[in-house]
């Protein structure tokens, strides 16, 4: 619950600091006094939306912060915020915005930096603000499915449970085969593409290593006269009319004598034998080489052309043959993937449709609780809106399917709540009948049914019963005090009726000092009500009559508070 609020130059407050208790408190006043205005420093402390606007006269920064208590250790504010890494020790929960006069905003949870959104997110948990013009769940038809379901509690909690599961792998199988339908065209491109390449290095045979000797080749090619020039000398030279073998030959011969003779020279002796016979071995592979050689010009052509498509296909597939063959296994494995994509397709098809079967399964046990919770709720809001003096009005929870296989989250169920607040008049849509009293009246019914399981820490409402008087004012001011018996609830109000339930009561007051209009809050204490009350009954002046009647409320309101608590 909100125990506590500092507001510092806010609108044309200057500082306030505000404690809060259990139960129901009232604020009163004046009308322009600024008792919305605290009402907003709430709304904004909660993550609303913002405006330098608010900033006061003169300051640079609005400060707001509010110190909330937790005292269920279950409570789903809890994980939420270790899931932002918040810790809440205690129980403590204080959230702190500064609007600053650039138009940046400053939020902080527990002295951690957050956003507004998780600040907004932090907020609804602990805060639930309803005025006279925004009953937010009851006005937008797309809440009334969450309404009708936190209704039915647990026995719609393993059905929601198996059904979002479902429908979560059934969403994102169904966006997976839209977005394969939508790349079609671009598949087949790709098919296309891969099919070409791999024809292409694939006719290329390509062989690591082949072109080193390609260049080697083409290098013999390009410089053939030259090579056989050099090649016919060296062999003329060891074979030819110089008789240079003939001598070494004779040098032999020579040189093995003379080892026989003297045993020191035979290492000599050898290492000119092995010259000779080293030399007769080459001088016949030369003549050898020199009579296979013969110029071919198509061949130095055919190993240009290869050498070119080297060149090509690396500019394409990779810097070297390693990664051009690299990229074809690739790209093969790829086109097969692509070109099975057909019977994958209808497989997850196929598993498609089994997800929509299991899906109506599920989305049908949840209409069918949804059937049945509709009716306790209709005879539920049906007692509470007598009890608000609308006992002539009707109230169904009208449930329509959606069209045949169309989902969303919460199944194929269409929930809008139909009222008909006159006698003859048919059921219409809740947000096209009912008028603002008649909005206050049964917004106050359905949160007098919620209250016990809501959740949100503090129920705010700011004047939501304006434009009712008499019985309605009482029934009204009954309907706020139940509901503050199990949530604590701030409650701005013009009703006497209402102030009258109140266990703690503020009075708003606005005077100007020094030049400057300040909003002030006082308490009002137990003798003070009765003059506080008297004012609201009579307006300018308190009489003995409206002190009169001032004390019959509170007496009055003591012995309805004491029946339902």
């Amino acid at each position: 619950m909100l125990r506590e609020i500092s507001i510092k130059n806010f609108a044309i407050i200057e500082h306030l600091e505000i404690t809060f208790d259990e139960g129901l408190t009232v604020l009163t006043g004046e009308t322009g006094a600024g008792k919305s205005i605290i009402i907003d420093a709430v709304q904004l402390l909660a993550g609303g939306r913002g405006s330098q606007e608010f900033i006061r006269h003169g300051a640079t920064k609005a400060e707001l912060e509010g110190l909330f208590t937790i005292e269920e250790e279950a409570h789903p504010i809890i994980a939420q915020l270790a899931e932002f890494g918040i810790d809440a020790q205690d129980g403590v929960v204080i959230l702190r915005r500064d609007l600053n006069s650039n138009g940046k905003t400053v939020c902080r949870v527990n002295g951690k930096l957050v956003t507004i959104a998780i600040l907004r997110e932090i907020g609804s948990q602990l805060i639930d603000i309803h005025g006279q013009h925004e009953n937010q769940e009851l006005m937008h038809e797309r809440s009334h499915i969450h309404l009708l379901d936190h209704f039915a509690g647990e026995k719609l909690g393993h059905a929601t449970e198996n059904y979002s599961e479902l429908y979560e792998s059934y969403r994102k199988l169904k966006r997976k085969l839209e977005k394969a339908d939508d790349n079609e065209q671009q598949v087949a491109q790709r098919i296309d593409l891969y099919s070409f390449q791999l024809k292409e290095i694939n006719a290329a045979a390509l062989v690591i290593g082949e072109e080193d000797q390609l260049e080697a080749e083409k290098q013999k090619l390009q410089n053939f006269n030259r090579l056989f020039e050099r090649l016919n000398t060296a062999y003329v030279s060891i074979s030819g009319d110089t008789h240079a073998l003939d001598w070494v030959g004779s040098a032999m011969s020579d040189m093995e004598d003379a080892a026989s003779v003297d045993k020191t020279l035979k290492l000599h002796a050898e290492t000119i034998a092995t010259s000779f016979y080293t030399l007769q071995d080459t001088a016949h592979e030369l003549k050898s080489i020199l009579d296979d050689m013969e110029f071919d010009p198509a061949r130095l052509e055919v190993v240009e052309e290869r050498l070119a498509l080297h060149i090509s296909l690396k500019r394409k597939y990779g810097k070297t043959i390693e990664d051009i063959l690299m990229h074809r296994d690739k790209i093969t494995e790829e086109l097969e993937n692509l070109v099975s994509r057909d019977e994958r397709l209808f497989a997850e098809q196929e598993k498609l449709a089994q997800l929509l079967q299991d899906l109506e399964i599920e989305a049908e046990e949840l209409s069918i609780i949804r059937q049945k919770s509709s009716i306790q709720l209709e005879d539920a809001i049906m007692e509470q809106l007598e009890q608000l003096h609308m006992g002539k009005a009707s109230f169904k929870v009208d449930i329509t399917r959606k069209a045949a296989g169309t989902f969303d989250s919460n199944g194929y169920d269409d929930v809008n709540f139909l009222i008909s607040t006159n006698v003859g008049e048919p059921l219409k849509p809740l947000v096209k009948v009912a008028s603002g009293g008649e909005i206050s009246r049964i917004m106050l019914a359905i949160k007098t049914i919620f209250s016990k399981h809501q959740g949100v820490t503090s129920l705010i409402f700011d004047e939501v019963d304006t434009g009712v008087s008499g019985r309605v004012a009482q029934a009204i001011a009954e309907k706020i005090a139940i509901i503050a018996t199990d949530s604590q609830v701030l409650c701005i109000s013009h009703l006497p009726q209402v102030a009258a339930m109140a266990d703690h009561h503020y009075l708003i007051k606005k005077n100007v000092i020094s030049d400057r209009t300040m909003t002030e809050i006082h308490d009002v204490i137990e003798s003070d009500r009765t003059e506080e009350l008297s004012r609201m009954l009579s307006g300018a002046e308190t009489t003995p009559l409206t002190l009169k009647h001032a004390e019959e409320l509170l007496t009055l309101a003591a012995e309805r508070k004491k029946s339902f608590r």
